[in-house]
């Protein structure tokens, strides 16, 4: 079944996972007696996050036994994977660990392949491994209820498709291609959002007269009868990630009878959540869409403040932070906004025309940020697309890495 579904090539083998590599749990007990000195621990989150495991990852220290930094020590052509998680879906993530480790040991929630032959490359099988068909193996043999995580059994059923030495090294060569572009964007995105960040904070913190939110702020609230039919609904993200829509198929299972319309621009608060954020801009593509009672709408008067000037004050920290000041309660859900308060917050808010000018600015730094996103879900898109003909052998990757 395994073979039919996944068109595993001609030439290449269908192994038991387990007869091609070692596979060790790891569980370091830190209140046994410690070794001498720190060892460095690779952690969950550095496979989540990794797909290959090298010195400079920032490895926490900690302390362990002799036999278990014997017992769980790193080598280049380990694969380290996830073997328990919160949910069945980050079970059997797999990273490789890719050049010799100093002092590296692994850590909690984490356990080590180490392939048994020469003939299995490390970063091969860690890559084939991610791949989402072979991958979804892991997800359908994790156990648990709360937590869920892998066992030796567990591996025991695994199969995984095994190509050729050359044909692994080569076909790993083609993916690291790909995974380095992937890096490199993500790196340079990361610096264009630090540089966007502080710059937002010079140019929007540089006014040093302040006025209150009620001097430009309206609220005004366009009361509507709940729709009969379907219908979309408007919610916030929190930290100042904009609005979402929600489709709304049963209109019976809404409580409420009168909901509210918003327009273009309209400033819009949820005030249960305020204090984590959640204020936004409405985008035009979503005045179709209708919100609850604990969503002021806000009209601003164009005269005084522009939109396009605003939609960067409100995502800064210290305004965040103010909306927290004047969200009383407890955490959650007890802590709503006081909207009295809310007008009377006050922003720098300079004349009209450097207000335009800091819009400009901001905003084609935040295009540049978006088309960067893009840039990497293609790329991630077209490497998903490219392990997909590899894998099932639509594809064959020949000598001198050309694909076929």
């Amino acid at each position: 079944m395994f073979k039919q579904k996944f068109n595993v090539p001609d030439g290449w083998r269908l192994c038991k996972l387990t007869d091609v590599a070692h596979v060790k749990f790891s569980g370091v007990d830190k209140k046994t007696e410690p070794a001498e000195g720190l060892v460095r621990l690779c952690n969950y989150t550095d496979v989540f996050y990794n797909r290959y495991i090298l010195n400079d990852l920032d490895f926490m220290r900690a302390t362990a036994t002799s036999g278990e930094i014997e017992k769980f020590r790193l080598k280049k052509g380990d694969v380290v994977f996830t073997k328990d998680s919160e949910t069945a879906e980050e079970i059997g993530i797999c990273a490789s660990v890719e050049e010799e480790l100093d002092n590296v040991i692994c850590g909690y929630h984490l356990g080590i392949m180490r392939p048994k032959r020469n003939n299995v490359n490390g970063s091969y099988l860690s890559a084939v491994l991610n791949f989402h068909p072979i991958h979804w193996q892991f997800v359908r043999m994790a156990n648990g209820i709360t937590r869920f995580g892998l066992n030796l059994p567990a591996m025991d059923m695994v199969m995984v498709p095994i190509p050729p030495i050359n044909e692994q090294v080569e076909i790993i060569d083609v993916i690291k291609t790909w995974d380095s572009c992937i890096e490199k964007t993500d790196r340079l995105l990361k610096a264009i959002n630090s540089r966007h960040q502080a710059l937002s904070v010079k140019l929007l913190s540089k006014v040093e007269h302040e006025i209150p939110l009620k001097r430009f702020l309206k609220l005004v609230l366009r009361a509507v009868k709940k729709p009969e039919d379907t219908y979309w609904a408007l919610g916030i993200r929190s930290h100042g990630r904009g609005t979402f829509r929600r489709f709304i198929e049963n209109p019976s299972t809404v409580a409420m009878d009168t909901l509210y319309r918003v327009l273009h621009d309209d400033l819009i608060v949820n005030i249960t959540f305020a204090w984590e954020g959640a204020v936004a801009l409405v985008n035009r593509n979503d005045e179709d869409c209708f919100v609850s009672h604990r969503f002021p709408t806000f009209e601003i008067d164009r005269k005084k403040a522009l939109p396009d000037y605003l939609r960067h004050v409100i995502v800064q920290k210290r305004f965040i932070r103010n909306l927290g000041m004047i969200s009383p309660g407890g955490a959650g859900r007890n802590r709503v906004l006081n909207k009295r308060d809310f007008l009377n917050l006050k922003i720098s808010l300079p004349e009209i025309g450097e207000q335009q000018r800091i819009g400009d600015i901001l905003n084609t730094s935040l295009r540049e940020i978006s088309l960067l996103q893009t840039k990497i879900e293609l790329l991630k898109k077209q490497k998903s697309g490219l392990m997909q003909k590899i894998f099932t052998g639509e594809w064959r990757v020949k000598s001198g890495k050309e694909v076929t």
